[in-house]
This record gives C-alpha cells, structure tokens and sequence, in this order.
C-alpha cells in the first residue's frame, strides 16, 4: 500500500471513489474502535525534537556515525505520506518546522498487533513516535522508530495539494488546511511573525517604548475613514473601534515620554480588496523634537533594514522589480502632478481651475460640496502620478486641507510638512510633522466637523480631550505610520492582502 495525500483528498474523478462523507464515516468508524479501546484523545505524549533540527543535527553525518549515536528522538506530528510494504513501512510526517521519515518495521514496534494496527491510520492523523536516526539505502534521513502511537484523529481527509487547494477561497476559509498542505503559505507568515518583529527591534534600538492605547474609543480620530461603531450597555454610550492611535500617541507625547511606538489593529469600514481588510495591522510611532524629514530617515531605514535581515532587498512585486538598497526618491506633491500637467504649474491653489481639469479627466468625478484647492490637487495626484509611483517614492507636502493633523510648512502656509510613502503604485506609510499648535488645531477639527455634517462620512470631528492636551503643551515632534500587512506583502511578493493576514474577513459562508 503506498499512500500520500493525494489519495485520499476526496477528489470524485471516478465513479468508484469513495464521497467526502463516506471516507468521514469509515474514519469515524475507526475513531469509535478507539474510544472503545481508551482514551482517543491522549495528552500524555511529549516531544524533545523537531524535524528541522533532525536535519540539521544529523544529515551531515555518516552512515556510519548515525549507526553509533545511539541517540533517542521523540517526535510528533502529522501523517502526510504512508508506504505499506509487508512487514515494513513508512511514514512521513510534518511538525511545525518541516517533515521527516518514520521507518516502521514489525518487530521493532512491538509486534504484529501494534504494527498491523498502524496500517490503519489515516492521512492527517497524529502521531508520536520515538527511535534512532539512521539513513535509508535510498540515502533519506528517517528514523527507525521503537515506539509509536497515535495522538489525535483526523476525521477529515486532507485536500490534495494542488487540485484541492486550487480554489483561493477555500485557502483562506480553511487557513488551517493551507497551512498544513503548502509549505509556501507556512513560509509566508513566518515572514511575518519575522517583519513584526524587527520593527519592533528597530524601535526599541532607537530609544522608542512601545506603548498600548485604547481601540474602543468615544471618538473615532486620527485618520480619514469611516468606522465601525458599538454600543457598551454599563455606561449606556456610542463606541468606535479605533480607526488610528495617532490622538492617543500624541497625549502621550504631551505627558513627557518622547519616544513611543505601539503595533497595532485598526478597523475601518470600507470596502474589501487587494489591499484593503477591514481589520488591519500597522506600526505608529512618535518622537518629539524631530521633523518629517527625520521621520522619512527613519522609515526608510526601518523598511530597508528589515529587507537586509529578511535578505529579500531585490524583490518582485506587482510585476515590478524593486531595489530597495536604493535611496528613495522625495518629491513634492504639487511637482509631480506638474510633471504630468505642466501647465498647472503656478495654479495649485486654483479652485476652479483644477475642479475643471477633474472634471475632464477623472471617470465618474463626484466632489463634495466642501471640497477646497487641495481636494481637487490630491484628486488629480491620485489619478495621475500614483499608479505610476513604482520604486520607493515619498510625496510630500500635501496641501493642509487634506491634513488636519500636520504641521503647516514655514515656507508654505497652503501645504503641510507631510509624507506618504508609495511603492508599486500603493501607499505603505503615512507621517508628518506634528501640529502641536491647539488653535490652529482646533480650526482644522472645526472644518472637518462641518465636512462630516456636509455628508463627508470619513471626516473626524472635534476632540475636546486631545485638544486640551495640546493646550498642555506638546514638544515639536514627528509621527509615522506603516502599514505592517502591505510591508509583508512587498517583502513576501504576494499581490493580495488576504495571503498575508491568517484569517482575511470574508462573506459568511451559505
């Protein structure tokens, strides 16, 4: 008998195999034997070893010097493969660090009862085995097992690798099925658990502490996005779920700590796509007396650092081959569209002109009636430079009417010392020089209150609270925030979202 997953996947090819629900009930069949014998589901076995650190341990030796270790493994995990072949037979299994072979032979396992009784065993069923490391004669690595015993029950027969998981849906319906069929997608979030990780040690080298805010908050701020709103019955009041930190780091910044970082989830409600979910992780972080310049030398150093750990700083994504050991360019907002239309130079600030040019240009253009100048010039960016922003690239000064947050330039009261970092024509990071003026502040959150009463429903509203910390006093500072899922992605080459989050939300199943 030679078995591996694809036999058992279900797959109705021919009228003879056996449906889903029947190979469930011939697996249920075996799991009642079980119960009957004892204890299906024992928690008594335990591991010293893992199949990664096997092959590491163990595949540089020689036949020989395997023969005289005389080292005793104990392992676990999944059956993936099994080969029947009389009195012998084989079995692969996979933990979480890889896969390995299991030798069985019927009278090192403790005769025919027990070795006739793994012949039974499903594929996706658990199992402990323990014995010696030794080398097949076809040179595999394996492990001549003394002792074996099943663990868990898998009562579902696992997909096929690449026909049962052809189906993208299901991947991401049954994350725990992909991961435990392709390797690839097992990879994929190990990155991430790695990015997550070097951005908080960057951070922390850099003097940052990493701090916690609430994401049930009495008013949804520091962003434009709509939010998902709750209601907590005790205090008999309307909740948010936060749509950004960025008003809560800040009062930190007020209260004397100038470094503080927080990695986090955020929730809008918007619309789902390649790179939209409406729970998403991202990095903020805060330093007083530091400006958008310091906080673009940063991110960039973040991002390019992690690549050099990652060792993935020559990467495909979105179809373009990026460099990220290049410096990324900066360029002013208002210049690259100028770049495109040269003759808007000298009119960013021209209402009516550039309302027109949307109007001409911009398929089904719908603007909000309290739109300004710099409404219509980011309309216009965003219609004709964005796509094509492919290697790393900052913009920068947005005009003021689209940054309630930012700090109004010095040389340029009309624009705000902000950033956004694009990369394959799609934002990965947004930071600024932080307003710490509270009248002017204060101005800013009025407009967008009469914006949000004027239909626009991603519009803040007026922070009382937060406006009274600035009155407090906050030191000049910078913020950034990265997003931490669109990272992984560029540095994973996926193209959607949902290949990078373990659990993407989805339609309820019918």
């Amino acid at each position: 008998m030679n078995t591996t997953v694809a036999d058992q996947a279900g797959q109705q090819a021919g009228s003879n195999e056996p449906t889903l629900n029947e190979q469930m009930l011939v697996r249920r069949g075996k799991l009642a034997a079980w119960r009957e014998a004892g204890n299906a589901y024992p928690n008594t076995w335990r591991t010293s070893d893992q199949c990664a650190a096997i092959f590491a341990r163990y595949e540089s030796m020689s036949d020989a010097e395997l023969e005289q270790c005389g080292q005793r493994l104990r392992v676990a995990g999944r059956i993936m493969a099994h080969r029947v072949m009389g009195k012998s037979s084989f079995i692969k299994i996979q933990d979480g660090s890889g896969q390995i072979q299991l030798f069985l032979n019927r009278d090192d396992v403790g005769g025919a009862d027990v070795y006739n009784a793994t012949k039974k065993w499903d594929l996706g069923d658990l199992v402990g085995a323990e014995g010696e490391p030794f080398r097949t004669r076809t040179g595999e690595l394996s492990i001549r097992v003394t002792h074996i015993e099943m663990v868990g029950k898998c009562l579902r027969p696992l997909p096929e690798k690449w026909h049962g998981l052809s189906d993208v849906e299901t991947r991401y319906r049954q994350r725990y099925v992909d991961l435990m069929v392709n390797p690839e997608s097992r990879e994929t979030f190990r990155q991430r658990s790695r990015v997550v990780s070097l951005l908080r040690q960057g951070l922390e080298e850099r003097d940052f502490i990493e701090v916690e805010t609430p994401m049930l908050q009495t008013q949804a701020g520091g962003a434009a996005a709509r939010p998902f709103t709750t209601h907590h019955n005790a205090l008999d009041i309307e909740l948010y779920l936060r749509i950004a930190p960025e008003l809560y780091l800040k009062r930190l910044l007020v209260g004397g700590f100038e470094r503080v970082f927080e990695i986090n989830r955020n929730f809008r409600n918007e619309g789902l796509d390649a790179t939209h979910n409406p729970e998403f992780t991202m990095v903020e972080f805060y330093q007083a007396y530091a400006d958008f310049h310091d906080a673009m030398d940063t991110t960039e150093a973040l991002i390019r650092n992690i690549a050099v750990e990652l060792k993935c700083t020559q990467v495909t994504w979105q179809g373009v081959e990026l460099d990220l050991t290049q410096p990324f360019r900066r360029i002013r907002l208002d210049e690259s569209v100028f770049e495109k239309r040269p003759d808007l130079r000298g009119h960013a600030n021209d209402k009516a002109l550039l309302a027109t040019v949307c109007m001409q240009i911009i398929p089904d253009f719908k603007p909000l009636i309290t739109w300004k100048a710099g409404h219509y010039l980011l309309a216009l960016f965003e219609e004709l430079v964005e796509p094509g922003l492919q290697q790393p690239t900052f913009i920068t000064h947005y005009p003021v009417d689209v940054s309630p947050l930012a700090r109004r330039s010095n040389d340029d009261a009309t624009v705000t010392d902000r950033f956004e970092l694009f990369v394959a024509g799609r934002e990965m990071a947004n930071g600024f020089s932080e307003l710490n003026d509270p009248d002017d502040q204060r101005g800013r959150l009025v407009a967008q209150a009469q914006a949000k009463a004027a239909g626009d429903a991603e519009a803040t509203g007026v922070d009382e609270d937060f406006l009274r910390a600035l009155e407090f006093g906050m030191p000049p500072a910078a913020g950034v925030g990265i997003g931490v899922d669109r990272l992984v992605m560029m540095l994973t080459g996926q193209h959607s979202i949902r290949d990078v989050l373990l659990f993407p939300h989805m339609r309820p199943e019918q």
